[in-house]
């Protein structure tokens, strides 16, 4: 007679059961093994194709508790048939099949640091290429009325413009107006730093913390936070908890989907 031995691990030591998850062309995921982060462009029996932002491919099984989804566990499974539904860019966008990246516009789109200029392209990278936007970033907001003449913008050659802590009565909002024209737009996030436009829940954080007026706002950041003090580590870390535009504060996402629709717009396609 077959014996069977009772279960006697406590309940709130079992795995507790997680979501299955369709692994739909376009979901973006996080493998928390090895920290990859990409969309699913592929899926067969047992495994699934990740693609991340710079085009490399990993593989890997269809694990029970395998991923990560916006921060949370799940497993993925084979989708079921039927009918294909069109997957989506990081930044919300219907995802456009076998697209290639267009040639590059004469229209720009500056933003005020490397810091920002990874987090535009973390999330609206796919978007930029297919419309053929190149973003580029300026030393700082000083330099911008030489970039704006430099660049002459005109009808066929916008340029955008997106500055930390644009706020009324300072001197970036002077300067912004004194540059903005038909063809060039200049716009801002409240923030002080684009590191604020990341949600904190996505970070692991309950807020941003308030760093004092005369410290530098980095460096005041990862003190307050008990992190070392490397701020580029920091970034890479941040960086690497936005996934979608759902990581990002409104106030930055509108600002960033305008000036795309400005610089692409009336232009020749």
């Amino acid at each position: 007679m077959r014996q069977y031995s009772p279960d006697l691990t406590p309940p709130w030591k079992k795995p507790q059961p997680v979501p299955e998850v369709p692994a739909d062309p376009g979901l973006v995921v996080e493998e928390p093994r090895t920290g990859f982060c990409g969309a699913v462009i592929g899926c067969e029996a047992g495994t699934v194709t990740l693609e991340d932002r710079f085009g490399k491919h990993r593989v890997f099984p269809l694990e029970p508790r395998g991923f990560l989804l916006e921060g949370r566990v799940v497993t993925l499974v084979r989708p079921a048939a039927g009918p294909v539904r069109p997957g989506r860019t990081a930044s919300g966008s219907v995802a456009v099949p076998g697209a290639r990246a267009r040639v590059a516009r004469a229209g720009r789109i500056y933003v005020e640091g490397r810091h920002d200029a990874e987090l535009v392209e973390r999330v609206w990278g796919d978007d930029l290429r297919v419309e053929g936007v190149v973003v580029e970033y300026l030393g700082g907001i000083d330099d911008l009325p030489a970039v704006v003449d430099e660049f002459d913008p005109g009808p066929d050659a916008r340029l955008g413009v997106l500055v930390d802590h644009l706020v009324p009565g300072t001197k970036e909002s002077r300067i912004a107006e004194a540059v903005t024209s038909d063809h060039a737009l200049v716009l801002g996030h409240p923030y002080i730093d684009v590191w604020e436009a990341v949600k904190p829940s996505s970070v692991g954080i309950a807020a941003w913390p308030r760093v004092p007026r005369g410290q530098d706002w980095k460096t005041g950041v990862c003190r307050a936070l008990g992190w070392p003090e490397n701020t580029g580590a920091a970034w890479q870390h941040i960086l690497s908890r936005v996934r979608s535009y759902k990581d990002l504060e409104p106030e930055l996402l509108g600002r960033v989907e305008e000036l795309i629709d400005f610089v692409t717009a009336g232009a020749e396609d």
